[in-house]
């Protein structure tokens, strides 16, 4: 019987010291569990080991005299967890440590299960001092590197502890109905026939909430193409593009191809969705493929038409820019972890790059869509001012939302507004 702590470590340490991602360690990991809430569980530790890992590894540093990181990395991913069970998933003392020092086992390293049980305990013991030291650091009192800590103190000063508690909360579970496979209140009813707590979410004309995390292709209606997963924030797009039957549309950088799928189930366009990575394109096909849709998809990069294009403006373009993901960290935790503060200034350059390419594509009266999953001011409202300086042919269109705040241009939603990813839109139109 394999121990799902034990690969729930190996995992992690890929994660946390070995830079892979988390989807990337649950693809590898999770075939080696047959049963269903096994795999589960490893998502669960996984997920919650890579979204505290800035708060607990320091903490190592103070229970164990030699550390572990290099010469036992799945040992100290697995001490980790132990404290994660602890402290977040509130398990009960015993069966905390006790399942942790059986994980060191099935580790095959026996020799240090007596240090595991050790640095647990000390843990109990010590908890109130060693809390008060982590708490007295941004970085592991909130689990942020410093660096993004303080950008989002100086970005958004008023709301700043709140973002950093969301991203440490479990987000929702959303879906978005396909509305040519279905109607909405009619797949409600099916999923809670079938024993789920789901809702019609508020405002959102195609979306569902559900308060948990599942397996979603177990649901009635996934495998009929019925539904997507998609989070309340990206599905505003749909909403913001505006489409219309006949129109040409472009999704630059589309891939996994929500948003593309999402304009195909409002109306009937014709999409080309534009993926650099043809790896990541293959999802595009999946997706369309189940949900009974179909696109152009095309792979080239968003930042050199003349590779791809083939000299026809778009009606719409949607740019979902590549960005830093700091809006969307209660969903994809890794992203902490690997993401680095040399990394905005390239990012930023590509955005531009990649807007100023684009814009001669559109025809005139054309609606432009500038999307990022990031919080940062510098990678969505400079980006989008910066560039209408320069194009007298741009108007931006103001954007009101029933949740987040108006940007000097756009829309932002700050993780956790409506219990939303954080997500930033301009509006722009041709003349």
């Amino acid at each position: 019987m394999t121990d799902t702590r034990a690969l729930a470590a190996q995992a992690l340490a890929d994660v946390a010291l070995r830079g892979a991602s988390l989807r990337d360690a649950m693809e590898r990991y999770a075939p080696k569990l047959a049963d269903s809430r096994d795999r589960a569980l490893l998502m669960a530790l996984l997920s919650d080991g890579a979204r505290w890992w800035l708060r607990f590894d320091p903490a190592l540093d103070r229970l164990l005299d030699k550390p572990l990181r290099q010469k036992e990395p799945a040992v100290h991913a697995l001490l980790v967890l132990g404290l994660v069970q602890l402290e977040i998933l509130e398990l009960p003392d015993y069966a905390a440590v006790a399942a942790t020092v059986q994980a060191t086992r099935a580790l095959q390293r026996p020799r240090l299960a007596g240090l595991v049980n050790a640095v647990l305990r000390r843990w109990q013991r010590e908890r109130t001092e060693l809390l008060a030291a982590l708490d007295a650091k941004p970085q592991a009192r909130h689990a942020h590197p410093a660096w993004l800590a303080k950008a989002i103190a100086r970005d958004w000063p008023d709301e700043a502890d709140a973002v950093m508690a969301a991203d440490n909360r479990e987000p929702p579970l959303m879906l978005r109905v396909n509305r040519r496979r279905a109607q909405r209140d009619a797949l409600l009813e099916r999923l809670r026939l079938d024993g789920y707590t789901a809702e019609p979410h508020d405002w959102l004309e195609d979306g569902i909430v559900l308060p948990h995390s599942a397996d979603v292709t177990r649901m009635p209606g996934f495998a009929a193409g019925e539904f997507a997963v998609q989070d309340g924030a990206a599905q505003i797009a749909a909403d913001l593009a505006e489409v219309r039957d006949g129109q040409r549309v472009l999704d630059a950088c589309a891939a996994p191809g929500g948003k593309a799928c999402h304009l195909l189930e409002r109306a009937d366009i014709a999409l080309t969705a534009l993926e650099f990575d043809a790896r990541r394109a293959t999802r595009i096909s999946q997706n369309l493929e189940r949900l009974g849709l179909s696109a152009q998809i095309a792979i080239g990069d968003a930042g050199e038409p003349k590779d791809w294009w083939d000299g026809k403006p778009f009606d719409r373009i949607l740019i979902d820019a590549p960005c830093s993901a700091t809006g969307v960290l209660r969903r994809r935790p890794d992203v902490r972890l690997h993401r680095r503060e040399s990394d905005i200034a390239p990012l930023v350059a590509q955005q531009r790059r990649i807007l100023a390419a684009l814009w001669p594509l559109l025809a005139p009266g054309g609606r432009l869509l500038y999307i990022t999953c990031s919080m940062l001011r510098a990678e969505n409202e400079a980006v989008v001012g910066e560039w209408l300086a320069t194009q007298v042919d741009a108007r931006s269109i103001p954007v009101t939302l029933p949740v987040g705040q108006a940007a000097t241009h756009g829309w932002q939603i700050l993780p956790g507004d409506g219990d939303l990813d954080g997500m930033y839109y301009a509006v722009i139109e041709k003349a």
